[in-house]
């Protein structure tokens, strides 16, 4: 077929403005064509200092409420979080247990975008068990253990997530808590049947009084025993009840981040823990990552309340799979 020569120029504009509006508009997106999504940078969660945070609060001492490692532990939280650019309020209670002891407790809020309506609530107990009354020797069943993992390595991955924040603004606002009087529960050498109400005393308080009036999150994360060394995170029963798209979306960035090994796709047992009184207390679905081992009597690792839950049981393998897989879901909310 012959093109004359009018046509074979008009054909040639043509092409070459084709070619030039498409050069011109890469990256844009023609009406009617579905955007592709943006990508969200997530921070680089770092183990290494999330373990320094961990190593500080055990080098105060057992944080019992009503002791001077407590107080100054309070003091170093509080102060960590106003470094990482936290809105810090700190509610205080005195709390009553099971014994009739008085505590002086401190529940220690930060939050980021405080105006943003859409919030997610991070926490973790931050003091620590009285009694060490799963240890093999009855003798030390009255004294204080470190809780490396008990506690502290929660709140040390929730540091550490609190200073990625102060560096990269989310699109949700962060509420992170540390809760105290957690770990002040009935003894099991006074009583094997241990009231659920002698236990997590500080979210019980805060959940009946909470530091922003009729306050909301979308959901909720709590860590609890997430730095020991091939932790088990099993779904718990609890979380699955309340929270069980949660509970899937946390599982599937893990296993999506390469953390299978952890974070375990069955069900686990329920657990009595903050997490059970947020829910009852304010209805909003949270969920537990929680060392699990349904292998053991109490289906919590062997070192758990006992004397073993000291720093040679903590991992930065473990602590960078969980503070990872928790900045990936909430970074890409």
């Amino acid at each position: 077929m012959r093109i004359n020569s009018l046509a074979a120029s008009l054909f040639l504009l043509i092409i070459i403005g084709g070619f030039s509006c498409k050069n011109k508009n890469t990256g844009n997106v023609s009406e009617g064509e579905e955007k592709p999504g943006l990508e969200v940078s997530v921070p680089d969660f770092n183990a290494d200092s999330a373990y320094s945070y961990i190593v500080e609060q055990v080098a105060f001492g057992p944080r019992v409420p009503n002791t001077e490692a407590h107080r100054h532990c309070s003091d170093y939280l509080i102060a960590g979080l106003k470094r990482f650019g936290a809105t810090v309020q700190v509610q205080e209670a005195m709390l009553t247990a099971y014994n009739g002891d008085r505590l002086n407790a401190r529940n220690i809020i930060g939050s980021y975008n405080p105006d943003n309506p859409r919030r997610i609530l991070l926490f973790a107990h931050w003091d620590t068990r009285p009694y060490a009354d799963h240890d093999p020797n009855p003798d030390k069943w009255r004294v204080p253990i470190d809780g490396a993992d008990d506690g502290a390595s929660g709140v040390g991955v929730l540091l550490e997530i609190c200073r990625q924040l102060s560096g990269q603004n989310p699109n949700i606002g962060i509420d992170v808590i540390f809760f105290d009087a957690e770990d002040y529960g009935t003894p099991r050498f006074i009583t094997e049947n241990s009231p659920e109400e002698s236990w997590c005393l500080g979210s019980q308080y805060w959940s009946a009084n909470p530091h922003v009036t009729n306050y909301r999150a979308d959901y909720g994360i709590l860590l609890d025993m997430v730095g020991s060394r091939n932790a088990t995170f099993f779904k718990e029963a609890t979380s699955m009840e309340y929270a069980s798209q949660i509970v899937e979306k946390v599982w599937e960035a893990a296993r999506n981040l390469g953390y299978g090994k952890f974070f375990f796709n069955e069900p686990g047992g329920g657990v009595l823990d903050d997490h059970t009184f947020v829910v009852r207390g304010r209805n909003i679905p949270c969920i537990d990552i929680i060392n699990y081992d349904p292998e053991s009597s109490h289906r919590f690792g062997t070192y758990w309340h006992t004397h073993d839950d000291n720093l040679d049981n903590i991992d930065q393998t473990t602590l960078k799979a969980v503070g990872q897989t928790v900045l990936e879901v909430i970074y890409k909310e």
